[in-house]
């Protein structure tokens, strides 16, 4: 059987196996839910981009992993020794990667609303790039350099005008977005007049983010085209030479058999193309190339171990099967109505023939993973795992009913261990006063 993960695989026992581990004896030491990944698959994922930088640039950029997708000292641990950069969002993403000992001068501040706060605390700490994303951040981030004597590198963002064509709370490179100064209406224009006449700020570059989940090429090559046309307009009106070129991410994965990602490799060789032939087009110099992979690289190496509790059939209706977690720990299908994979860990090459809705725990109705599921016969005490939930299942976790969050349990070569442990009750209350 393939699975929508290519890590998994069936042991000797029958049970589903991830990272040389079996899921079921996962389950049994460190209780579910929880949250496990192959350690494997994800260097596996990051050296792929990162050797497309070499491949398709000449080694003139950088693959910067977008945190946001689950951001933990481990995680930033292990994309400093693949050799990559960071996309953080805020000032806890960037806490977290300086107390992992991530590089500071490899991080990428983004962010449409960053506080002043904030603002300081990563120009203290020397990080690498901030992204600007409106005229008044732009003088914020002026004025704090001015005041610590030093000069910012800032990255503009521009909204390119290009619909992904993905759920509407996920795409961000059209002209109605909360991020960026927008090409079509002259902001873009504007936000660079005004960043080149700052006296504490250097204009390193452009950014661009189109959206998430993405299983076309024209997107992005249509994105790359529109960035690399507006380098040559700015450098053809203020005589400036652009250096760098963010292109974010968005890299669709597979969630469920319905699901056709292209390969990561050939995003990156098709939207190079597009660059290189601006470039020469516009006579301007090929620019230091950034990537943003989030998703791509830490979804399919995870999956969420459940147990199943009660079950309720009712009949020409539905059939509900509930588990031990939900909205909590993952909140995608309530937010995008986010279709996933589940399979029975003890039973996992049993027949899909049950139809289910697969619910939580949490007191509310919402409080589904996913309706009209394939299933084979789940059953009370039953261990089963939720594929492809590496990515935005733990960073967005909650303690809705004051349920403590599950534990990231990093696997390898059939060895487990702790990235995160699971809450307890004692943290529900730290910060209770």
């Amino acid at each position: 059987m393939q699975f929508v993960m290519d890590c998994l695989n069936v042991n000797e026992q029958g049970n589903l196996q991830l990272g040389g581990c079996d899921l079921k004896k996962i389950a049994e030491e460190y209780g579910t839910p929880a949250y496990v990944l192959d350690e494997s698959t994800i260097r596996k994922n990051c050296r792929a981009y990162v050797d497309s930088i070499k491949n398709y640039y000449d080694g003139n950029g950088i693959a910067i992993y977008a945190s946001k997708a689950l951001s933990c000292k481990y995680m930033y641990k292990l994309i400093a020794e693949e050799g990559m950069g960071a996309d953080v969002v805020s000032g806890g993403e960037i806490y977290t990667a300086l107390t992992a000992g991530f590089p500071a001068d490899k991080l990428y501040f983004h962010g449409n609303n960053k506080s002043i706060e904030e603002l300081e605390f990563a120009l203290r700490n020397g990080v690498g790039r901030i992204v600007a994303d409106n005229e008044l951040e732009l003088t914020r981030i002026d004025k704090i350099a001015g005041e610590l004597g030093i000069r910012a590198n800032v990255i503009i963002r521009i909204t390119p005008g290009v619909d992904a064509h993905t759920h509407e709370f996920i795409r961000t490179g059209q002209i109605d977005s909360k991020f960026g100064a927008t090409l079509e209406n002259g902001e873009a224009d504007e936000i660079t007049a005004l960043a080149v006449s700052l006296k504490n700020i250097d204009v390193k570059g452009y950014h661009c983010h189109i959206g998430s989940q993405i299983f076309e090429l024209a997107p992005f090559e249509h994105a790359a085209e529109i960035m690399m046309n507006f380098i040559g307009d700015m450098k053809d009106k203020y005589n400036i030479e652009i250096g760098e070129l963010d292109l974010g991410g968005g890299f669709g994965i597979k969630y469920t058999e319905s699901d056709t990602p292209i390969d990561y490799g050939e995003y990156m060789r098709a939207v190079s193309v597009v660059v290189k032939r601006v470039a020469e087009k516009r006579g301007v110099k090929l620019p230091f190339i950034i990537v943003e992979p989030g998703r791509s690289i830490v979804a399919e190496a995870g999956l969420t171990l459940y147990t199943v509790g009660t079950i309720k059939d009712i009949p020409g209706i539905r059939k509900y099967v509930s588990i031990d977690g939900g909205m909590g720990d993952n909140p995608r299908y309530i937010l995008y109505q986010s279709e996933y994979t589940a399979i029975s860990v003890e039973n996992p090459l049993a027949a899909q023939e049950d139809v289910i809705t697969l619910a939580g725990k949490c007191c509310e109705s919402g409080d589904l993973i996913g309706e009209n599921m394939k299933v084979s016969e789940f059953k009370t005490g039953e261990i089963v795992a939720v594929l492809s939930t590496g990515a935005y299942n733990y960073s967005m976790a909650s303690n809705y009913n004051r349920i403590p969050r599950p534990p990231v349990i990093m696997v390898n070569d059939g060895k487990a261990k702790l990235a995160v442990r699971r809450e307890t009750y004692e943290d529900l209350v730290r910060c209770d006063l």
